[in-house]
This record gives C-alpha cells, structure tokens and sequence, in this order.
C-alpha cells in the first residue's frame, strides 16, 4: 500500500513539475515579445515627434517595469539594478 501512495506521490510531483516547466515556457515567450515590443518602440521614439514622445515614453516605462518583473519570475534576473548597471557599463 506505502508503494502505491509514493507512486501516487511522484506522478502528482511529475504533473506539477511539467506544468511549472509550461509556466516558464510561456513566460520566456511573453518576455521575448515584450522584449520586441520595447526595441519597436524605442525605435519609433527616435523618429517620433516631439508630441508623440511622451506616449512612447510612457510605453516604454510600461515595458520596461513588465520585462523586469517577468525576468524575475522565469529568474533571470533578481536584483533590479543589476538592468541598470549592466547597460550603462
């Protein structure tokens, strides 16, 4: 009976674990998007009149603040300022 419970055990701790592993596909995918989106938008503030800056601005704050907190959440990254330090060395 204690072998048919452990059994029971590992395929509930397999499924979790599979499912965990789909999570962060799915986040790694979300975070390569929103990566696009903000070089997309860092581009187009090169070119955008001074009008339409501060909405790029605002989308690239937005982007910004999801990328990071995705990154931690697939565990890229875990110090916030580790992004900034890293850009401007």
């Amino acid at each position: 009976m204690g072998e048919i419970i452990r059994l029971a055990e590992f395929q509930t701790a397999r499924r979790r674990a599979a499912r965990h592993h789909s999570d962060q596909q799915s986040l790694a995918r979300a975070l390569a998007i929103m990566r696009e989106n903000l070089a997309a938008a860092a581009g187009d503030l090169c070119d955008a009149t001074p009008d339409a800056q501060p909405e790029l601005l605002d989308r690239i704050e937005r982007l910004t603040a999801l990328i990071r907190y995705g990154m931690q959440m697939v565990g890229e990254g875990t110090d916030p300022g580790d992004a900034g330090s890293d850009a401007i060395g």
